[in-house]
């Protein structure tokens, strides 16, 4: 009787995410507004699985709270806008 093995790696060696550079040329703004939406949907994955599926629930503290948590800074105030903003658009 054959044996099966596992091939896949295990989880903490897989690569999170392929980053290719940003294009160049762009104005400094976009450069900040798109690392800030990055951002906002981490933590918007993030709290959708803690358990928070309601925008109003997530205020600015359980938001930073949920950011200390993954590794990230702190977010700004604008950045949790828009992580309440992803999480009401998810519906």
């Amino acid at each position: 009787m054959a044996v099966a093995t596992i091939t896949t790696k295990p989880f903490e060696t897989l690569p999170t995410t392929v980053r290719k550079p940003l294009p160049a040329g762009r104005p400094r703004e976009w450069y900040e507004t798109h690392n800030r939406r990055l951002k906002a949907m981490r933590l918007a994955i993030a709290l959708l699985d803690s358990g928070v599926y309601e925008a109003t629930s997530a205020s600015n503290r359980r938001i930073r709270i949920a950011a200390s948590r993954i590794g990230i800074h702190p977010p700004s105030d604008t950045t949790c806008r828009m992580v309440r903003a992803l999480i009401r658009s998810g519906r």
